[in-house]
């Protein structure tokens, strides 16, 4: 049965944590506040996961380099990210979320849409209830958080951006904190926006807008479809006509799932060898096949990427099997074949390796499995997860990752933001 029209506007948040890495850096280094501080890889080849307000006024912002954050800003303090304390805060602000909505659909560690349509005779109205999440999380994390009300997700979001302070290279400018796009006002707030603000629009596509004279969201609603798709292709030339005038019908899906499971490591010194490839692609594949399993999914689709020193060039190179593996044996032998028809010689700085195409792992029973001569993967694998979670994922770990008495085993998010030493990777 089709569902029924909506006879009145839904009301959508979009909560934005502010400078969040380094928010909860402060907490713990409360001596630091008011400096210029970027949390992130700290290597040369780093890049900055988030920075101060004070930082930004000298032109440091997320995915910038490191390198060239030390040029900008040589006064500031850097620190290494830590994943797992930004995981552990991150379900505090989910906690808070929950208590004005079951509808949160998480984007990331620190920002999510929360749909409240049906929480405004309990709380008030959007305004009220951002007003109140901000409240909470400044109270009980001592964290700031900037929220975008609206009638839709894409609006929401545009609606946040505008609630948050701004940096000038000679003051940090306070944001309103929430920000609401009126129903009436929504194609007035549009308007304004550079165009680069859409979703969609990247470097080459901006520079192809701009050569049509596009700069403002109001210059894009003015121009012919059948010109602006000859432009920029019609696929995309619809999506933006859509945007430009505030089409958004998507739902807040508090139940997504994850598409892939991945992890990539960026590299101090470049490896040249299929000896060290191969060492680091066994780290690799229990990193990700433990993570599979943590979350009951295997994957049929499997990608390894490969970055080269010389011209930053990236190669993807994947393969899909009939079973959903979530074991690193299996994964090994899958993509093992694929990596070592790659050459390593010209210096690899970044390698990885993703698990797309997720369902139950039901891995097809073979011969093998009844030979009491062969090894019980399976058995295996569950002592090895009964380990880790008894005493951490450090506590055990391939033979290969043992290097100088230690065992350097991949832990999630320890490379989001790239290396954070110089020195040869043990």
């Amino acid at each position: 049965m089709a569902a029924s029209p909506r006879t009145s506007p839904r009301t959508i948040l979009h909560a934005d944590m502010d400078a969040f890495f380094v928010s909860v850096e402060l907490r713990r280094h409360p001596e630091l506040v008011g400096r210029p501080v970027v949390v992130g890889g700290t290597g040369n080849r780093g890049v900055v996961a988030a920075a101060s307000y004070e930082a930004r006024r000298y032109g440091v912002h997320s995915a910038l380099p490191s390198a060239i954050a030390k040029r900008r800003c040589p006064h500031a303090v850097f620190l290494p990210g830590d994943h797992d304390h930004y995981g552990e805060v991150s379900r505090q602000v989910r906690e808070v979320f929950d208590r004005y909505t079951p509808l949160v659909e998480p984007l990331s560690l620190d920002e999510a849409f929360l749909d409240v349509t049906g929480s405004l005779k309990l709380f008030g109205d959007g305004v009220t209830i951002g007003h109140r999440i901000r409240d909470d999380i400044r109270d009980e994390l001592q964290l700031g958080c900037s929220v975008g009300v609206a009638t839709n997700k894409f609006l929401a979001k545009l609606a946040s951006v505008e609630a948050k302070p701004q940096a000038h290279r000679d003051r940090i400018e306070p944001g309103e904190g929430v920000t609401l796009v009126r129903p009436d006002a929504e194609q007035e707030f549009l308007d304004r926006l550079p165009v680069k603000r859409l979703w969609g629009v990247g470097p080459a596509t901006l520079e192809k807008l701009e050569r049509l004279g596009i700069a403002t969201v109001r210059d894009l609603r003015r121009i012919d479809l059948p010109v602006l798709s000859t432009a920029i292709g019609p696929n995309l030339a619809g999506h933006l006509a859509a945007l430009a005038v505030g089409a958004d019908d998507r739902e807040v899906d508090p139940d997504r799932e994850a598409k892939s499971i991945s992890h990539e490591e960026t590299y101090p010194l470049d490896k040249h060898t299929p000896r060290e490839m191969r060492r680091e692609l066994v780290r690799l594949a229990d990193a990700v096949a433990q993570r599979m399993r943590n979350q009951g999914v295997g994957a049929r689709t499997w990608q390894v990427k490969v970055r080269f020193a010389a011209g930053f060039t990236t190669i993807t190179r994947s393969v899909t099997t009939g079973d959903h593996l979530d074991r690193a044996p299996d994964i090994l032998e899958l993509v093992g074949p694929v990596l070592d028809a790659v050459d390593p010689s010209p210096g690899v700085r970044l390698l990885g390796l993703s698990g797309s195409n997720l369902g139950q792992p039901a891995a097809q029973l073979t011969f093998d499995d009844l030979d009491v001569s062969t090894p019980d993967v399976g058995a295996t694998t569950h002592a090895l997860d009964a380990i880790r979670q008894r005493f951490g994922d450090g506590a055990i770990g391939p033979a290969s990752a043992v290097s100088a008495g230690r065992l350097t085993t991949v832990r999630r998010g320890s490379q989001q933001w790239g290396p954070d030493e110089d020195r040869t990777s043990r």
